[in-house]
């Protein structure tokens, strides 16, 4: 039988959760309501697969996934969302939950889901998952924007811009590249004309919507 560790702050959640499974012949082994009780009874309990929120006071999911996902024997990470953060369920796929699931999951079909996931696949509810396409198609829409963009610079403007998103001061950036405080003001004036932007803010902020890390 595959045994489930519940985690959520929400204890209702949780109940709820439990009489889903449970009645879908699941066992929950047991019930956490932050991140590092998750830990703590992931190690005492060893369930198969974990339910896990991204969202809880103190010690949060994505803290809580990268600790889980480290213990030996590991086991499986479920996401359990609300959608309010794209990007946090995007983190937590990179830092190993082997999928997720909305709160919202039809009961019969988050019974079976929580099966096939304790299996070692997959699982993505299709709402989440087209939602999902959604955001990474508008991350790769400005990626190549900010790309094309970048592609005009010259090689040291491009320097220059990469201290920018490092947020480096411009004396700071004249120490780097050996050159004046005057001609670092020079190359950040054409850098920022060539991107369109209006301050260095802006031009550290399209560096960094290039970086493959986000």
């Amino acid at each position: 039988m595959t045994r489930v560790l519940l985690v959520d702050d929400e204890r209702l959640v949780c109940a709820h959760l439990r009489a889903v499974l449970e009645a879908g012949g699941v066992e929950v082994a047991g019930e956490a309501y932050d991140g590092a009780e998750a830990v703590e009874l992931a190690v005492r309990l060893r369930p198969d697969l974990v339910l896990l929120d991204l969202r809880m006071p103190g010690v949060d999911g994505l803290t809580a996934l990268d600790r889980l996902v480290r213990l030996s024997p590991a086991p499986r990470v479920v996401v359990l969302t609300t959608f309010d953060h794209d990007e946090h369920v995007l983190r937590a796929l990179r830092a190993g939950a082997t999928g997720f699931l909305l709160k919202t999951t039809e009961p019969t079909d988050l019974v079976d889901l929580v099966r096939v996931a304790a299996d070692g696949h997959t699982v993505l509810s299709p709402a989440a998952a087209q939602r999902l396409v959604t955001a990474t198609d508008a991350r790769r829409a400005e990626r190549d924007h900010a790309r094309a963009l970048i592609g005009r610079l010259s090689a040291r403007e491009a320097e220059v811009l990469s201290a920018l998103a490092a947020g480096l001061s411009n004396a700071q950036i004249s120490a780097r590249l050996h050159v004046s405080e005057a001609t670092v003001k020079g190359h950040v004036s054409k850098v920022m004309a060539k991107l369109g932007c209006e301050n260095r803010t802006q031009a550290a902020l399209l560096a960094q919507a290039v970086d493959p890390r986000r």
